[in-house]
Order: C-alpha cells, then sequence, then structure tokens
C-alpha cells in the first residue's frame, strides 16, 4: 500500500515543544480505535509500520513552549487504510497539555524522493550513546536493505529544542529526549545522505528505530 503526509493545516498560538505525546493522546480521544490497534505494534523491530505523525513545526519562544506559524502543520505518514478515519480530524480541536489547535481542511501529499534525508529525532531502544546509537542506526539500515549513509547531526547553537539553556559544547551531537507519560526517552537527530530515489522512499515510508506515533523516527528530505 502507498505511504502518504496527510496534512491539516492548523489554527493556534502555542503549544508544548515536546508535543509527541500530547499529540498522539489527543488524536486518540477522538479516534479510540487507534490506540489499541497501534500500541500492539512492534515498533522497534524491521516489520513495516504504517503510521507516524510529525512533529509540528514553529518557532522556539523558551519556557519550553514552540510558537505556531504560518507553515505549521499537524502531518499524519499513514497507508490509504488510516485515510478515512482521520478526515473525521477536520473542524476539530486538539488539546495538548491544555494548549488548543484546531485542524483544518486536509492535503494529501505524495513522498518525494530525495538523496538525503533526516529525521528530527530517532529512538533505538537501548542505545543512548552517540557511537553506540550510530552503529545500531547502521545496522537498521542495513536490514532494510539501504545503502545510506547515517550520521548524526551536530548540535549548532547551546540552545535546546526545549527552549533551555544548554552547557554542551557546540560540536557534539543533537541529543533529544521526548516525554512519554511519566518516561523520558532519549534519541538523536539523524541524517541519511548517499541515497538512490528507491531508497529514499523506502525509508520515508519505513523509518528507523520506534515510537513513530510520537513523531520519532520520521525522515523528510533534508534543506540543502
Amino acid at each position: 500500500m502507498p505511504v502518504v503526509d496527510l496534512s491539516f493545516h492548523l489554527t493556534g498560538t502555542v503549544i508544548p515543544a515536546d508535543h509527541g505525546y500530547s499529540l498522539y493522546a489527543a488524536v486518540c480521544r477522538l479516534i479510540p480505535d487507534f490506540h489499541e490497534h497501534l500500541s500492539t505494534e512492534q515498533e522497534n523491530c524491521s516489520s513495516t509500520r504504517t503510521f507516524g505523525i510529525h512533529p509540528i513545526n514553529g518557532t522556539l519562544v523558551g519556557n519550553r513552549k514552540l510558537q505556531l506559524n504560518e507553515k505549521s502543520r499537524v502531518i499524519f505518514r499513514v497507508t490509504d487504510q488510516f485515510i478515512k478515519p482521520l478526515l473525521t480530524l477536520a473542524g476539530k480541536t486538539l488539546n495538548l497539555d491544555g494548549c488548543p489547535i484546531s485542524l483544518g481542511v486536509p492535503n494529501p501529499l505524495l513522498l518525494k524522493p530525495s538523496p538525503h534525508l533526516r529525521s528530527r529525532l530517532v529512538v533505538i531502544k537501548g542505545f543512548m550513546e552517540p557511537v553506540e546509537f550510530l552503529e545500531a542506526a547502521k545496522r537498521q539500515l542495513s536490514e532494510l536493505g539501504l545503502d545510506g549513509r547515517p550520521t548524526l547531526t551536530k548540535r549548532k547553537s547551546n540552545r535546546s529544542v526545549e527552549g533551555l539553556n544548554s552547557r554542551l559544547d557546540s560540536e557534539v551531537a543533537l541529543k533529544r529526549t521526548i516525554s512519554i507519560r511519566d518516561k523520558t526517552v532519549v534519541g538523536f537527530a539523524l541524517e541519511v545522505a548517499g541515497l538512490s530515489d528507491a531508497d529514499s522512499i523506502l525509508l520515508q515510508e519505513r523509518g528507523i528505530g520506534g515510537r513513530r506515533r510520537f513523531g520519532c523516527g520520521i525522515f523528510i528530505p533534508a534543506k540543502a
């Protein structure tokens, strides 16, 4: 089954910078069947995963908040079996830890190949240090039959993605976290270069690592 991005326009002001779990939970409150179906998936294996939610883009404004802008979207990466239930979200309001956002009319978008992809956050269970994580990422790419070159994204500033100050050196790998219930899950920003068109689409469809429904392991074309 082909995989597409189903993109919803949204209106709102600010949301939590760490919103992956609250976004998924808000969707499941409106579409309860999703939680039962998706919670049974084996996310950390190489089997096909057919549901993911992109992190919402915006501007960091401090205090662990993200300011929404005209380019902010709620985007689901799905096969066609999920499109019909997701269409019911049009016109609905989602509550992300006390921050409401309203969804508009969705637009389906085909995945586009790019030789260089990036993921804001990849989580591989049991691998929380840069060297070991990168080796694990290489193994998962190999299991998918992909020849791309994975690299850890380097931190460009001392400001963290959550809007907090960081004492980390500006050249270290960009480590990120996501809060899931009462747990903090650690991963890294990852890039994969040297992909053929077919491999690029496959990596976007399948991803690597786990927690795709919380925004992890979602790959998009990297900016030049």
